[in-house]
């Protein structure tokens, strides 16, 4: 399964998310490539912490536009059962690298229709991808989301006509998300059982895998 998170605007939470996907399936006992192809090494940061703290995270290698090429991610992603992929915003080269050896595209987006409304080029990218690849999934993933606020539902509106699946599980505006990287832990490691950060990282992973025709087998908590 190779997820590739993508998209042209910045601040849409795609590193968050990334991390939060990949420390989650390696949680479940899976092998684990994140593929950092931010030029920012945010993700090789993390796991550069993770290590310096005794603590096993998944396998960080970081990418560039030639990813696709072969020897490259091809070749990396053959001794992994799962590779996540963390794309750069505002490098159209780089996503369209991502798209074409993804099995699913994964558009994080802000909770505000504002956020909705400037997806347009990535929503572009995908189609383009598509042509050439009529089997690429594609689905949008609401992050950023407020509790107990109607922003998120909005949003949920205002991408009713961008044309892929929005997913059921969404990410919210919580602290453990911005403390979890600094820990060298994912969010819901970080967060621990019965934190809703926790639940909704999970509730991500499980819907992610069953769109994959994957089981979703959780850790042991």
């Amino acid at each position: 399964m190779i997820l590739a998170f993508v998209g042209q605007k910045g601040g849409s939470g795609k590193t968050t998310a990334a991390l939060a996907v990949a420390a989650e399936l390696f949680a479940r006992g899976r092998r684990v490539l994140l593929a950092d192809a931010d030029p920012q090494g945010s993700c090789r940061t993390w796991a550069a912490v993770a290590a310096e703290a005794g603590r096993d995270c998944p396998t960080v290698a970081g990418v560039g536009p030639d990813l696709a090429r072969p020897g490259q991610l091809p070749a990396l992603a053959a001794g992994y059962q799962d590779v996540v992929i963390d794309c750069p915003p505002r490098r159209a080269d780089v996503q369209r690298a991502a798209l074409t050896v993804a099995d699913l595209a994964i558009v994080p987006c802000g909770p505000s229709a504002v956020d909705a409304w400037a997806l347009g080029e990535t929503l572009e990218l995908v189609a383009a991808a598509r042509v050439v690849r009529p089997h690429l999934a594609a689905v949008v993933l609401l992050t950023r989301i407020a509790s107990r606020t109607s922003i998120g539902q909005g949003a949920r509106e205002a991408l009713g006509g961008c044309g892929l699946p929005i997913l059921g599980a969404e990410l919210g505006y919580r602290v453990a998300y911005q403390e979890a990287p600094a820990a060298g832990l994912g969010p819901a490691q970080y967060a621990g059982a019965g934190d809703p950060t926790a639940d909704e990282v999970r509730a991500l992973v499980d819907e992610l895998l069953s769109l994959a025709g994957k089981p979703a087998r959780r850790a042991a908590r």
